[in-house]
């Protein structure tokens, strides 16, 4: 035979019988020496039974000179007469000088396989070598499943083999797994296809493992970038913002992590301008792949003090990620403080071999830190894991700051809201009061919702609410001026209608900035109504604002039907005043809009139900309050409520007394006569001197110096009130006498005597009034 080949046959107990020229040529043992020896003896190393089992592989002989000599060689059973093999012949040759396609597929970079249609290895490249840890020749006819683990990702592996070489179609999949030789999972794109010969059968099953764990990884940190973008800061709490934080690090990023924060991030105080030494941080937020976080050395709200050399406090003070392993000495000490805290948490501290610390800051502010901590993940953190962390930190203390920040306004709004609200509201007898104020929990902050109570003269009371647009420090600030303004305009006595058109020129300036640009943004609702507990009589006028509701003695309620009017601000528009009577004992309810209105709410039926709630036995006008929230208010409430409940009271004809005086001086003194008699009906005896004068220099000065009608009337009510009335609407004022003038002393001398005084227009002219205090009852 020629170099090239060589052919040898051998019997069924292994003995050559048969040595081809070219068997000489190429082991350099002629056929007499060979023939009738055991094959074996010419053999320097026992073929493996892989290639036993095959009938293919690769032999080494022992060339004649005692060298090694490998060939690859091929059995063919010889069968005899009863269909048994009687023997083989083996044809070897000389290993052949690779082909391109041979180094092309040895070379390549990814791992390259064939198996043949039974998932038994045909061939492999070096990275599949290397990737199951053993050389080509150990696998080539071992079927697939013996050379790995049974796990699901090798079941799904052999699966797809076995598709491909039953369908004949290529398979592409990734798979998350490990290999013999790595000690760790990886990520692999897989791609099988069938390898089919002249008669398009399958004869092989080939494949290509290409390692994306790289990646995979990148995919996985943008992957978590982006929930953190979703998941992170869903709501205005500092806290829970920290737990979200903590929730999407475990368990893909961390076995363990939590969020420590400096103790001023959840108080109201400005940030320290310096850090300490040491540093004091809370822990607001923790999380464990193990149930319950029992290796948490710090209890969530308990204030921990860190040392200098820790890993937390390097990474506040660097303002960059700290990543710190097993073995190294700030991890040791971290740990030993760790198990000393808190020893009953050592054994789920076991295996920590890898923590990174970075700090929480936002707008050049230093807010905290967060620490993950990795213990069954096999890997460090790494490079590309800091990166990582510092973005996802970023974001996270982002929206903490948003949340200290609306913690912060919030608190401010709501505070200057309480300030500007009426805590005890002025004693006075027109009226039985009761009220409610509610912050909304709305992002948008607290609004500018607002009541007051404020006595009028003659025991008359105006009662207000009014709704500011808007949110936050500025609605509130804003309703505050308009609360002022509303009280001194009711100083001023005016009716309802133009007290809101006062109040609607006020808004107007207020949204009007330095340069004279009109600021649409701003606006305001508002309701004024006065009740005369004497004439028993409720007049209002709104702006905007829900109509009262009203519920009488007899147990019905309604709305009282009267005009919205325009919100104020709008400007230009009048205002409409309605008066209706109102029996001893009715119950009138001044609310804002964010009582009957919502966003999935018809307000129709919720102002029924507001009048049905109206009607509902209570103990008192307060637990009435109590029980009209309860029932009409939404569930989470988007907007502020405000709600004043009113009783009326009525002063009877035996606490009011009038008459009319004839324009004439010599009635004056007839005017202090029966002041005087009234009072000692009243049993005021005490009170009748400093009447006397009042009524005297009252209506002296309504002779002389205004027109007819001349009215006076003494009410008894939480104080003697003295009202002298005149057709003029020329207002009185005080003015200090020269020593040589013979009069000008009136008023300065009823004010001094009397509590207060003062005096308003009518329809018919002007009422000036005093009061001067009672004892009480």
């Amino acid at each position: 035979m020629e170099q090239a080949s060589a052919t040898a046959v051998i019997n069924a107990r292994g003995i050559v019988t048969g040595w081809s020229d070219g068997a000489r040529t190429l082991t350099g043992y002629p056929a007499q020496e060979a023939v009738g020896r055991s094959v074996a003896a010419l053999l320097a190393e026992p073929p493996s039974t892989t290639a036993m089992t095959a009938l293919t592989g690769t032999l080494v002989l022992r060339h004649r000179d005692g060298t090694p000599l490998r060939l690859t060689a091929r059995a063919c059973p010889l069968l005899g007469s009863d269909g048994a093999p009687a023997g083989y012949v083996i044809t070897a040759e000389p290993p052949a000088a690779p082909t391109l396609a041979e180094q092309a597929f040895q070379q390549a970079s990814m791992s390259l396989s064939v198996f043949d249609t039974q998932q038994r290895y045909l061939r492999l490249n070096g990275v599949a070598c290397r990737v199951m840890g053993v050389p080509e020749d150990v696998l080539i006819g071992r079927f697939f499943p013996e050379s790995v683990e049974d796990a699901e990702h090798s079941r799904s592996f052999l699966h797809n083999l076995r598709l491909v070489a039953e369908t004949g179609r290529p398979v592409r999949y990734n798979s998350w797994a490990g290999a013999p030789a790595l000690n760790r999972e990886h990520a692999w794109s897989i791609e099988m296809w069938p390898v089919k010969d002249d008669s398009d059968e399958v004869t092989a099953v080939a494949l290509a493992a290409f390692d994306s764990t790289e990646q995979y990884l990148a995919q996985q940190r943008l992957a978590l970038l982006n929930e953190a973008a979703a998941g992170i800061g869903t709501t205005l709490d500092v806290v829970r913002t920290a737990e979200e934080l903590v929730e999407l690090l475990v368990p893909r990023y961390a076995d363990f992590a939590s969020v420590d924060l400096l103790p001023w991030v959840l108080g109201a105080e400005e940030p320290p301008p310096d850090l300490d030494e040491e540093i004091v941080l809370r822990r607001v937020a923790h999380g464990s792949v193990e149930e319950g976080t029992p290796g948490a050395a710090v209890h969530l709200g308990q204030a921990d003090t860190h040392p200098p050399s820790s890993p937390p406090v390097r990474a506040l003070r660097e303002g960059r990620a700290v990543r710190s392993q097993a073995g190294e000495p700030d991890f040791v000490r971290w740990i030993e403080d760790r198990n000393t805290r808190s020893p009953e948490g050592r054994s789920h501290r076991e295996g920590v071999h890898s923590m990174i610390a970075v700090p929480l800051r936002a707008r050049g502010t230093t807010l905290g830190v967060a620490v993950g901590v990795r213990m069954a993940h096999p890997d460090d953190y790494a490079a590309d894991d800091a990166v990582l962390a510092e973005e996802l930190a970023s974001r996270a203390a982002v929206c903490i700051d948003n949340a200290r920040r609306f913690a912060r306004e919030r608190s401010t709004a709501l505070a200057l809201q309480h300030s500007l609200l009426p805590r005890d509201l002025p004693g006075q007898a027109a009226v039985e009061v009761a009220h409610r104020y509610l912050p909304s929990g709305s992002l948008a902050g607290i609004g500018g919702d607002w009541f007051d109570v404020i006595p009028l003269s003659g025991s008359r009371v105006a009662l207000v609410v009014g709704d500011v647009v808007g949110h936050g420090i500025a609605s509130s600030a804003t309703m505050g001026r308009l609360c002022t303004a509303v009280r001194t305009l009711a100083d001023v006595d005016l009716p309802p209608d133009e007290l809101l058109t006062h109040l609607d020129d006020l808004v107007t300036h207020l949204a009007t900035d330095d340069t004279g640009d009109e600021v649409a943004e701003l606006g305001a609702t508002c309701l004024y109504a006065v009740y005369d507990p004497v004439s028993r009589r409720l007049t209002m006028a709104a702006a905007g604002h829900p109509p009262p509701a009203v519920v009488l003695p007899d147990g019905t309620a309604s709305l009282v039907p009267m005009a919205a009017g325009p919100p104020l601000g709008v400007g230009g528009l009048p205002f409409e005043a309605v008066e209706l009577e109102l029996p001893e004992g009715a119950v009138v309810a001044l609310y804002t809009d964010g009582l009957i209105e919502d966003r999935d709410r018809d307000v129709d039926h919720a102002t029924a139900e507001l009048c049905h709630a109206l009607t509902a036995s209570a103990e008192s006008l307060d637990a009435l309050c109590d029980s009209v929230l309860k029932a009409v208010m939404p569930e989470e409430p988007s907007d502020d409520v405000a709600l004043l409940l009113a009783r009326t009271r009525a002063l009877g004809a035996d606490r009011v007394a009038t008459w009319d005086i004839e324009p004439d001086p010599a009635h004056v003194a007839g005017a202090r006569q029966a002041a005087t008699e009234q009072l000692t009906a009243w049993g005021l005896d005490e009170e009748s001197f400093v009447t006397e004068l009042v009524v005297s220099e009252l209506v002296t000065n309504a002779i002389r110096y205004g027109e007819p009608p001349i009215q006076l009337r003494l009410i008894r009510d939480r104080a003697l009130i003295c009202e002298v009335s005149d057709g003029s609407s020329t207002s009185p004022h005080l003015r200090r006498a020269h020593a040589y003038d013979e009069g000008g002393r009136g008023l300065l001398l009823v004010a001094q005597l009397t509590q207060r005084w003062g005096s308003r227009q009518t329809d018919g002219g002007k009422t000036i009034w005093a009061e001067q205090p009672l004892p009480p009852d």
